[in-house]
């Protein structure tokens, strides 16, 4: 697996209580040194035209000052110094790099994986919130259908967080399909169920607010069952996860109980998923704030692709999340 990282990265200084610490990044490239088959690439930043296609370019324009200034809070969560506009910069232009090498590259030995950092995927069309200012894996989707003429991106977000940003982007576009896996009610409060798309995007968004708690085989049933069979109807010409680890039943911010050998089922059955639509898929880093699970999670995803086979739950799917996954069949008319 190639991993896109820059230590530009590093710069984005939030503080040192933040929870999305520039520690991230070390503890990832740490836990992945006696991994076989590892290998690091640095992109290129990605350029302002590649931002503001997904970005309000004022908005964008007030950032790049906000950050020359010497930054400061954006909001209570969302902090920012003068170096973090470069690495806001970088982590986009990873993120293209992911799409880029994905449709370019051998899938069975060259799965890019983006190691960026701020993450991206609540930062909306004209605002930053939830840590995030560029919305990555929308630039990554975006590069697909400008500049590699991909007719549809499914982007699957399987961090605990939804990830709005990314819906809002493409919320009434039908290039884009968008399925997220997350925590009901944690922040930023949307995703709900009946949330499918508007205008010609209509029924190109599906979210799946799974109850607190829920677990590896809640996870992987909501894959098998719904996202999975939604996104082979879709056909997507790419598959791009946004691959937060917060959803780990020991990650510091959430009430989920995803195992490590949790995200080794997900990855399998998305690679399942991406074969079966003859799509190359890709990989972007988003959350995950526990240092040690947030390594073990990504070096998970890693042994994956490198040829470990996932070791099957034996857990029951909870009675709660089996009624939500048969409300969104239904409301997507997946046993039409």
């Amino acid at each position: 697996m190639n991993f896109g990282y820059s230590e530009t990265c590093l710069d984005h200084d939030t503080g040192p209580r933040h929870p999305e610490t520039p520690d991230r990044l070390r503890a990832i490239r740490e836990g992945l040194k006696r991994k076989h088959g590892v290998a690091y690439v640095e992109p290129d930043p990605a350029a302002l035209s590649a931002v503001e296609r997904v970005h309000d370019a004022d908005y964008v324009q007030e950032l790049r000052e906000f950050c020359a200034d010497g930054g400061g809070d954006w909001d209570p969560d969302t902090v920012a110094v003068a170096e973090s506009w470069d690495a806001i910069m970088q982590s986009a232009g990873i993120a293209q790099w992911v799409a880029e090498s994905a449709l370019d590259g051998d899938q069975g030995r060259e799965t890019p994986f983006s190691l960026g950092r701020p993450p991206g995927h609540h930062a909306v069309e004209d605002d930053a919130m939830g840590f995030c200012f560029v919305n990555n894996v929308a630039v990554a989707a975006d590069y697909a259908l400008h500049e590699r003429d991909v007719d549809r991106v499914a982007i699957v977000d399987w961090d605990v967080h939804h990830g709005n940003g990314t819906q809002d982007i493409w919320y009434d576009d039908d290039r884009v399909f968008f399925a997220s896996l997350q925590e009901s009610g944690l922040y930023p409060g949307t995703g709900d169920v009946d949330e499918i798309g508007e205008g010609d995007g209509e029924g190109t968004t599906l979210n799946l607010p799974l109850p607190a708690g829920a677990g590896d085989a809640d996870y992987a049933a909501a894959i098998a069952d719904v996202v999975a069979p939604a996104i082979e109807r879709y056909d997507p010409g790419l598959l791009l996860i946004s691959a937060g680890f917060d959803a780990h039943r020991h990650d510091p911010i959430s009430r989920m109980r995803v195992s490590t050998e949790g995200y080794a089922i997900m990855t399998d059955r998305l690679r399942a998923l991406a074969d079966a639509v003859d799509a190359p898929i890709g990989f972007v880093l988003e959350g995950g704030y526990g240092l040690d699970v947030l390594a073990e999670g990504v070096a998970m995803v890693h042994e994956t692709f490198d040829g470990r086979d996932p070791i099957p739950t034996d857990e029951d799917v909870d009675d709660d999340v089996r009624d939500l996954l048969d409300d969104a069949r239904e409301i997507h008319a997946l046993d039409d």
